[in-house]
């Protein structure tokens, strides 16, 4: 069957999302009011919420439980809901995660960040780019698919999940690498905002963990001066921002955005009158295909031991390094990549273009078990992650519209 002259045309398939719309705002709205802020807030109330709704409109959601880090307890860390076609063919699944940053300073927000105030044309509230919308769309997409399973060659899964924003992706996790994962899925859909753009790859990361030692005393001690860690970390900062930052690669034509060093905590020290005989520095190192992991390492290990030449103390630096991902950049060509961007050249006045994002996002791990996921399609949006989080109404039905006509495009069976 050809999709294309089908009641999935461009035009068809706008007018459902234009009807859509109301509801998709409505439902948006009701997800923001349920605060679900990531290492923070409970996520049961906005799953549960969730379930509800899809149940309300035909669809069969599964809840997916993992443990907690210390292992004590289970929860529900996502919600999958399959749709099945009648014919064979590849999965695809539609992704968005429902928590979010957290709230920040309140008093500096224009409307509460869990009121779903709509003023001028934009809707307020945490959670209301990233990515609730996406949550909102996705399962308006997946009700109306339903009544077209006898299409599909393939299937389609919408994918609701949390512990995105700790960093963890504990409930895409949950999904894709679990001993129940599925196997076929050809591609994944990441509803991150943003109109102008498909974002088709992003800059891995290494997260280390650097403890700089001294020498406990009395901060009011009449013996010479000691070896105090906090001032060692600080020194050993400047040292890495100064001389060593400057260092990392230029950007790669071929790939994106450069290697970036940043340092993002220090830990140390306590009270006033006790010298701090050790300081944690968190580093976070962003990486591409020229400067990887390995060579991050060789940077940080090099700039430690240099420095505790120079600055001598009775134990050296340790060096520990936590979570990675590689830099991952797809294929324009991939059917994945050229099906949603040919979607949105239907109704924008040119087609996004495709690049590479600064952050990373679940794409990276999916990378690394095979599966290509964009990670950013979306509506128009401001201070994503800031205050005053806000998303364009207007731009709802087009991004519906390009989901829903790119799904019926790569399960066309052509």
């Amino acid at each position: 069957m050809n999709i294309a002259s089908s009641p999935g045309s461009a035009d068809e398939v706008l007018a459902d999302a234009v009807t859509d719309q109301e509801d998709v705002v409505a439902l948006t709205q009701q997800l923001i009011r349920i605060s679900s802020q990531a290492g923070i807030d409970p996520y049961e109330p906005i799953l549960s919420y969730l379930e509800g709704w899809l149940l309300e409109h035909g669809l069969a959601p599964r809840r997916l439980e993992a443990a907690d880090p210390d292992g004590s307890k289970r929860a529900t860390v996502a919600l999958a809901c399959d749709l099945a076609g009648e014919h064979p063919g590849p999965r695809y699944v539609l992704d968005a995660c429902v928590d979010t940053a957290p709230f920040g300073d309140l008093d500096a927000w224009r409307y509460s960040p869990t009121s779903g105030e709509v003023e001028s044309g934009w809707l307020y509230g945490r959670g209301s780019a990233d990515s609730k919308v996406g949550a909102a769309i996705f399962a308006h997409i997946a009700t109306r698919l339903r009544h077209r399973l006898s299409e599909l060659h393939g299937s389609l899964t919408l994918l609701l999940d949390a512990d995105e924003h700790t960093g963890q992706f504990g409930g895409a996790k949950r999904y894709f690498s679990a001993p129940d994962a599925p196997r076929d899925v050809a591609g994944v859909m990441i509803g991150y905002p943003g109109l102008d753009k498909v974002v088709i790859g992003g800059r891995g990361f290494l997260r280390a963990q650097l403890t700089l030692y001294g020498e406990a005393d009395h901060s009011g001690s009449s013996r010479p001066e000691t070896s105090n860690a906090v001032e060692r970390a600080a020194a050993w900062v400047d040292d890495l921002t100064q001389h060593r930052r400057p260092r990392l690669p230029g950007a790669d034509k071929t790939f994106g955005p450069p290697p970036k060093l940043t340092v993002t905590a220090i830990h140390g020290g306590q009270g006033y009158s006790i010298l701090p005989d050790r300081c944690i520095v968190n580093v976070d190192v962003r990486l591409t295909p020229t400067f990887d992991r390995q060579a991050a390492v060789d940077l940080l290990e090099e700039a430690a031991k240099e420095f505790d030449r120079r600055w001598p103390t009775s134990r050296p630096t340790r060096l520990d390094y936590l979570e990675s991902w590689p830099a991952y950049r797809l294929s324009k060509r991939l059917p994945l990549c050229a099906a949603l961007t040919e979607a949105a050249a239907s109704y924008l006045p040119s087609a996004p273009r495709m690049k590479v994002a600064g952050p990373s996002n679940i794409g990276n791990y999916l990378a690394q078990l095979g599966i290509p996921a964009t990670a950013g399609f979306g509506v128009v949006y401001r201070g994503l992650h800031g205050t005053d989080e806000s998303i364009k109404l207007d731009s709802i039905s087009v991004v519906q519209a390009v989901y829903q006509r790119t799904v019926l495009n790569l399960l066309a069976g052509r």
